[in-house]
């Protein structure tokens, strides 16, 4: 399970998986600099997805 400010029912797998081809991706366009870091990226893109939190929500558990 894991944890945000809430906690989310998908596996440490899932999370790793994304975050390798966020991080793949950014390399490919040369993105230079993100807010958050991928593994942060794709931990907020769960969370929105499995929960269906709002934007707002979402920004203030990540500090964004």
């Amino acid at each position: 399970m894991l944890v945000y400010p809430s906690s989310i029912d998908l596996s440490s797998g899932t999370l790793r998986y994304l975050t390798t081809r966020l991080r793949a991706r950014q390399r490919e366009t040369g993105t230079r600099w993100r807010r958050l870091p991928a593994g942060r990226q794709a931990l907020l893109a769960l969370a929105h997805l499995r929960c269906g939190d709002t934007y707002a929500r979402l920004a203030a558990g990540f500090g964004i």
